[in-house]
């Protein structure tokens, strides 16, 4: 895409209702030219190489046709920049995690139609998340990894004797778009005895059980929504349950967990900012901060408060992000005092706890 040429879109969807409705919001955008549409993946891929777009949308959940077996191939293939568009139900969560996972750049959900209001919304979204999904950084898919077998068989980061305290530390993380696969790496490097992980992730409500299921079974941690009042413990890591702010509290000696059901923040509900400024509140020292890819600047000031309390703080580095929003915004506000490779963060927040 040459720089101040309006980005090219080529909408796939099986739902010639859908496909007009996508070309009609992306086409009022100046920065965007909608090149063409596409009922069914064949006609896709003829359409790719000849008219050479940017950015794909995708619908997944198509009934003629498989959209994660025509993402897979792409990906491996002819690696462009995708955003699905995807349902709210539980099977929508779980088919759009696992287009993330392929290399998907981002998603957005869709409104019940019938809403004007909502569709002017999910208008902004669409807009905005194609516009970053042109500048943002897509990787050729690698064959698959054969199944993993157990979880012993997960090189630990740290030695096994390690015994934490719960005074000891919290690793507080935020992310967003690619933050579903960055979280999944960073918990697959760490080791069933680190400290407690606390997280934010923006995703919508009905996302957010077969999200902590999903990173479950990835992690040597447990990894679960949290509850209202929950005690924080080691070799556990937490997620706000869908829709909803995750606070840290401190309780004497121990940090429980404090679901809120406050206003968005920056637009956000789960919010990094809202988290993270309890951590630096509940944990001060003792924590450390970490915003991987993402889009906005969600959790920047939160982490330089986390930095203030005198945590240490990092950010995921702008090569193995997927959009630098996030991670930049809070590296440009001074927040971070390192930026790191993704496959380099679980290591280094290990190294951080330890020291």
């Amino acid at each position: 895409m040459t720089h101040g040429a309006p980005c090219k879109v080529l909408i796939v969807d099986d739902s010639a209702v859908v496909r007009q409705m996508l070309s009609e919001i992306l086409d009022s955008d100046p920065g965007i030219e909608v090149v063409g549409t596409a009922a069914d993946p064949l006609l896709a891929r003829e359409k790719i190489k000849r008219l050479a777009p940017d950015v794909i949308t995708l619908d997944v959940e198509m009934p003629r046709m498989d959209g994660l077996a025509f993402l897979e191939n792409l990906m491996r293939l002819h690696p462009l920049p995708v955003v699905m568009i995807s349902s709210l139900t539980e099977r929508g969560a779980d088919t759009t995690l696992q287009a993330l996972a392929l290399g998907a750049v981002d998603f957005v959900s869709k409104p019940k139609l019938d809403v004007a209001r909502g569709l002017q919304g999910y208008a902004d979204e669409i807009i905005a998340k194609v516009k970053m999904a042109a500048r943002s950084r897509v990787r050729p898919l690698a064959r698959p990894n054969p199944p993993r077998i157990t979880l012993g068989a997960v090189a630990p980061v740290a030695p096994r004797s390690i015994q934490f305290r719960t005074t000891d530390r919290l690793i507080a993380i935020g992310a967003s778009a690619g933050g579903t696969e960055a979280l999944r790496v960073v918990l697959e490097g760490m080791p069933a005895d680190a400290p407690a992980v606390v997280m934010t992730q923006h995703l919508p409500a009905t996302f957010s059980t077969p999200f902590a299921e999903r990173l479950d079974r990835h992690s040597a941690m447990s990894v679960r929504e949290a509850t209202d009042g929950e005690a924080v413990l080691p070799g556990h890591a937490y997620l706000p349950p869908g829709g909803k702010h995750l606070r840290i509290i401190r309780d004497g000696a121990r940090w429980r967990c404090r679901i809120d059901d406050g206003p968005p923040v920056n637009r956000h509900k789960p919010a990094v900012d809202v988290l993270f400024r309890s951590v630096a509140e509940s944990a001060g020292a003792n924590a450390i901060g970490a915003i991987l890819t993402g889009m906005g600047d969600d959790g920047a000031r939160g982490l330089l408060d986390l930095k203030n309390a005198g945590a240490p703080t990092l950010v995921q580095d702008e090569a193995t992000s997927v959009v630098w929003g996030m991670p930049g915004a809070a590296f440009k506000l001074g927040a971070a005092e390192e930026m790191v490779p993704l496959e380099r963060i679980a290591e280094r927040l290990m190294a951080l706890a330890r020291g």
